[in-house]
């Protein structure tokens, strides 16, 4: 899970920069994408919380 998370934090990165070198709608496309990834990593980072206690 910890991987997962991290590539998902990669994903979102990744996608920040092509967003900031497209335009019209291909750039909508991409920020809705990074919108699902960012979504994807809060959930798995909640799932990690939940499995591996913070000490």
């Amino acid at each position: 899970m910890v991987n997962a998370s991290e590539s998902l934090g990669s994903a979102s990165v990744m996608l920040g920069d092509v967003i900031g070198l497209v335009e019209g709608s291909a750039r909508k496309t991409l920020q809705g994408i990074a919108q699902v990834v960012m979504l994807g990593e809060l959930a798995v980072n909640q799932a990690l919380d939940n499995v591996v206690p913070v000490e």
